[in-house]
């Protein structure tokens, strides 16, 4: 099975054809219209605790993972130094061998902290497979797999306000060991993220208080990708908006709701028959090009369902334990992803673990890839040791 996702990736992002032959369906009179890209690996949440909220991440309150969902963040980590490690299976119900690693970590600096500076590495495994043709000869073995690394550097620009640079190296390395053609070969990109993050805290009493996130990131800006001569593909480019409301009840008890709306901007898949099946390709722009004309290269009502929406809550006792929970929403004409997510957190002093589970959805080709899958992330956050004044 690992053979068969692994060559069906390949097909799709190595541009062995300029046009992707699909047959048409309808969905309440809107005909099904996917927009794909190259490493879609770098829509793939790496975080337990946004796991478990819906994937939502944009605006809730920073961790060492903010350098993923938006790195302005940053800033307003409530210790000096972090780092978080999560792994993630991939098509745990079919394949043993595929999975997403990811580490992360961050350091504030400057008279008040408000400057930091981040890096990440995300690495996703394909497992082992055997490569054939379309005559099912041998062509080769292999290890596909994808990796990319961020460096990135935030500061605060006032006491609620902050933004963020995020530069990114990516390679794809999907035909490793395969022979069947010359002229494929590993991808590599560069990419950028650019973050905004505005935070605002109300008291009320010595325990009571009311906190207002927003959070606006253009993400994976860069490079298209590509694995032979004759085709570059755009990477998944997104523009993301969140917001968040956290309200603490009492000395112990504190509730966070989230929502987060997502949209790749890259071209509209366009179909240029009129009769029979149609035929589907992504039209030639350059990525500034592309990106600008996301937002009007297709009717206004399908625009609207291009739009993937995540919500989210977070209730934390005694800022110890954890309850999360969340749903994500995809239109059935671009993509059908619909899903409920839940996860617990604890907390003991400079450590953390967060677990998520996604609950089994869809069937067939349509059944979520992290279906009945468990995640777990362990963060460590700690300020700076300081100097024993005994002398010693």
């Amino acid at each position: 099975m690992a053979k068969h996702f692994a060559l069906i990736g390949l097909g799709l992002l190595t541009g062995l054809t300029n046009e992707a032959l699909a047959q048409k369906s309808n969905v309440n009179g809107s005909n099904i219209n996917t927009i794909t890209t190259a490493v879609p690996f770098l829509r793939i949440s790496p975080d337990a605790r946004s796991g478990a909220m819906g994937d939502i991440g944009l605006a809730i309150s920073p961790d060492a993972n903010a350098q993923y969902w938006n790195v302005a963040k940053m800033p307003f980590t409530p210790k000096k130094f972090g780092v978080s490690f999560t792994y993630t299976p991939w098509l745990k119900d079919l394949v043993p061998d595929i999975w997403l690693g990811y580490v992360s970590g961050y350091m504030k600096f400057g008279q008040n902290d408000e400057q930091a500076i981040s890096a990440s590495l995300r690495y996703f495994s394909l497992g082992d497979i055997s490569f054939t043709n379309d005559v099912g000869d041998a062509t080769g073995t292999g290890k596909p797999r994808e990796f990319a690394f961020d460096a990135g550097y935030s500061r605060k620009l006032s006491e609620n306000l902050s933004v963020g640079l995020s530069l990114r190296y990516i390679r794809s390395a999907l035909a490793v060991g395969y022979s069947g053609n010359s002229d494929v070969k590993p991808g590599n990109a560069f990419a950028a993220d650019l973050g905004v993050y505005y935070t605002k805290n109300k008291e009320i009493d010595e325990f009571r208080s009311d906190n207002f996130s927003f959070g606006a990131v253009l993400s994976n800006v860069g490079s298209k990708i590509y694995y032979t001569s004759t085709r570059r593909d755009f990477i998944p480019i997104n523009l993301g908006l969140g917001v968040a409301y956290t309200k603490s009840l009492d000395e112990y008890n504190k509730v966070t709701i989230g929502l987060d709306f997502n949209k790749l901007l890259v071209p509209t898949p366009k179909d240029t028959s009129s009769t029979g099946t149609p035929k589907y390709y992504i039209p030639e722009k350059s990525v500034v090009s592309g990106m600008l004309g996301s937002f009007a290269d297709a009717p206004f009502s399908e625009e609207l369902r291009e739009i993937q929406i995540s919500v989210g809550a977070e209730y934390w006792y005694q800022n110890q334990f954890a309850l999360r929970a969340g749903y994500f929403y995809e239109d059935r004409t671009k993509g059908d992803r619909k899903y409920l997510t839940v996860g617990l957190g604890v907390k003991l002093n400079v450590f953390t673990l967060n677990g998520a589970y996604l609950i089994p959805s869809g069937s067939g080709i349509n059944r979520n890839p992290l279906s009945n899958t468990f995640r777990f992330s362990l963060l460590f956050d700690f300020n700076e040791f300081k100097k024993s004044d005994s002398g010693d």
